[in-house]
């Protein structure tokens, strides 16, 4: 969210008159958009608004632990909104942090560049005249203009002398101005210049109803001024006396049993800024050696930023109901990053550092119990609500396996989280299902890797699993290679890539099987020596295979190398390790290869057939100018 309440700097004084500056290129595309395309969710504006004057506040508080002179003579935090129908304004008032004159203009002029990319990719099809994206993109304070042709905000920051505050005003153009303002009070006015039209914003009913929807549950309290019925102008008339209009309470604090889960749910949209209500929820007060309170959610859909690792969490940290940090990346894994909510903390000292966090002993039990109740929350889904565990798959499942090779203690929890593609099923199977449809005598759950699942279902190392009814899972998530390296059996029972080593079926393979297997050896290996020679270059070993059905060949590597899956991935990511030489099995029942034996091109074809087994298996010829001609020459008679 795009907040007027800056990170902790500091301080500075200026000399400066009047200014007119030029805003950010990235700005005037937001500006632009914001003024001509939304104007779906226009109330939206009002939740960002009072949000960024709760934030202002938070950062006063945070603050004032070190310097309680910021206070000043107003140590009680609150957001006053009020209007004048006369002038057509709208005004936000907060007491907190304020700014400096070069805060206004870094933190009004200019944005972060990545959310403005994200904003404006996101701002297509039907969801481009949607306000309610705003928010989740660190522009909120620019929703102003929805409804504004004008936008000034004055302001003081704490710590500053009253000469020393700021007005900067603009119409939402290229351009914004700014000046000196003496302002006895420390904080931030946003006035709104009303456009026509927008006349439903200056009603205290109408302002009233958006407070409560989207801020209710703001700790801080909110204040209008109370009305009175007029009975000469035969309509209701601000007093002097303010009241407040939220709870002003902490959600999180409250007992569960006077919470609706239609307040749960306005919370979660007001802490993610999410139009859609979360997939699941936890709400629990933790009591023992640590102690906090902690309201977690699962959103029901991916954010744009999720695979952006080095973002951190969305868990916010307060201690004893003081706001510390937004982001308290300790407090989950990274693999849980998706997770929005608060945790509150007892025992944390309320001048906790980021540095802090990661040695605590206390964050380390959170983290910890945390981790449990999100899991739990999954576990729940998804064994009682199918349906809608099958969608947040859809959208996370790639991100909690790389849970797997991260937290080792949770790893069989996890596991039995994941779900993947088959033989069986395109999606939605777990070890649990897999394991229960295992064959009489079967001992290893099969697995294969692949970039896609068309790429899986098609691959020849799946044959003689289909002759034989072996249910096989496809794993196509770019993680899953990673994954495997971790993850080695599931209720004792080992994985086993289909795409390494020799095939063992055990006990599903019967003893004529075996037997030919073993003669088809003997019998061509005259051929296979041959062929070894001929791919000296290119294949570690050439050996018969009973994986094939209806294939000549196929490609796999021995069981410790690294699969061919994995080595084209690294080098696509510019990480190309050193070239392990794959293993060319071969189908003696095969016409093509039979034909070997007594065709003079034996050279072209021992080459195609290789090539041919690497371009099934997914990979690419080094040469197809090569294989072309090689097949060419065998398609001319002669």
């Amino acid at each position: 969210m795009a907040t007027y309440a800056p990170r902790p700097l500091a301080l500075r004084t200026i000399s400066m008159e009047k200014q007119t500056l030029s805003f950010q290129a990235e700005v005037r595309q937001i500006l632009h958009l914001v003024t001509h395309s939304l104007y779906s969710n226009k109330e939206i504006f009002l939740r960002e608004l009072v949000s960024n004057a709760s934030d202002a506040c938070d950062k006063l508080r945070f603050e004032a632990l070190d310097n309680a002179a910021l206070f000043e003579d107003a140590p009680a935090l609150e957001v006053r909104v009020w209007y004048d129908p006369e002038a057509r304004t709208l005004t936000i008032r907060d007491n907190g942090i304020g700014m400096s004159a070069e805060e206004a203009v870094q933190h009004l002029g200019t944005i972060a560049r990545s959310g403005t990319r994200e904003f404006m990719a996101r701002l297509e099809g039907d969801q481009k005249k949607d306000a309610n994206l705003i928010g989740q993109f660190g522009v909120g304070f620019y929703s102003g203009y929805i409804v504004a042709d004008r936008i000034s905000v004055e302001s003081r920051r704490a710590g500053l002398p009253a000469e020393q505050g700021v007005r900067w005003s603009s119409e939402g153009t290229g351009e914004f101005d700014v000046e000196p303002l003496t302002r006895a009070a420390r904080g931030t006015d946003v006035i709104l210049h009303l456009r026509e039209g927008e006349d439903e914003f200056l009603s205290s009913w109408k302002l009233r109803g958006i407070i409560g929807k989207y801020s209710d549950h703001i700790s801080l309290p909110i204040l209008m001024r109370k009305e009175r019925w007029d009975e000469e102008k035969k309509a209701q008339v601000a007093t002097e006396e303010w009241e407040t209009v939220n709870k002003a309470a902490a959600l999180w604090a409250r007992s569960k049993s006077e919470i609706t889960d239609a307040e749960y749910q306005d919370f979660y949209k007001q802490i993610s800024y999410d139009s859609e209500p979360p997939l699941a929820y936890t709400h629990n007060r933790v009591e023992g050696r640590t102690e906090y309170n902690q309201l977690l959610f699962v959103p029901a859909k991916a954010p744009f930023d999720l695979w952006n690792r080095d973002k951190r969490g969305g868990v916010k940290l307060y201690v004893k109901r003081v706001f510390i940090m937004d982001d308290a990346e300790a407090l989950m894994p990274v693999y849980l990053r998706f997770v929005k909510g608060v945790i509150d903390s007892a025992d944390l000292p309320l001048n906790v550092s980021r540095e802090l966090l990661q040695e605590s002993r206390d964050v380390k039990a959170i983290r910890e119990g945390s981790t449990k109740r999100v899991l739990g929350m999954l576990e729940d889904v998804a064994e009682n609500q199918k349906d809608k565990y099958a969608e947040f798959w859809r959208q996370f499942g790639a991100v909690l396996k790389e849970g797997v090779g991260e937290d080792f203690q949770n790893q069989e929890r996890l596991a039995r989280l994941l779900r993947f593609g088959s033989t069986h099923a395109d999606e939605g199977v777990s070890f649990a299902d897999y394991v229960s449809r295992m064959k009489e005598g079967q001992q290893a759950i099969y697995v294969l890797t692949a970039d896609t699942l068309a790429a899986a279902k098609s691959s020849p190392q799946l044959e003689i699993f289909r002759k034989k009814g072996i249910e096989v899972l496809l794993l196509v998530d770019r993680v899953d290679e990673w994954m495997l390296s971790h993850l080695y059996e599931f209720d004792g029972k080992p994985l086993r890539s289909v795409a390494k080593g020799g095939v063992d079926l055990g006990q599903l393979q019967d003893e004529d099987e075996k037997k030919r297997a073993e003669e088809a050896a003997l019998a061509f290996k005259p051929l296979l020596e041959r062929l070894k020679t001929a791919l000296k270059d290119r294949a570690k070993d050439v050996r018969t295979t009973t994986r094939l059905v209806d294939s000549p060949a196929c490609i796999v590597v021995e069981e410790g190398d690294m699969s061919s899956h994995l080595a084209r991935m690294l080098e696509r990511a510019g990480q190309a390790q050193a070239k392990v030489q794959p293993i060319l099995e071969v189908n003696p029942e095969h016409a093509l290869v039979k034909l070997l034996e007594n065709d003079a091109r034996f050279d072209d074809l021992a080459q195609v057939l290789f090539d041919q087994a690497l371009l099934a298996e997914g990979g690419q010829i080094d040469d197809p100018a090569a294989y072309v001609r090689r097949v060419n020459r065998m398609l001319v008679p002669g």
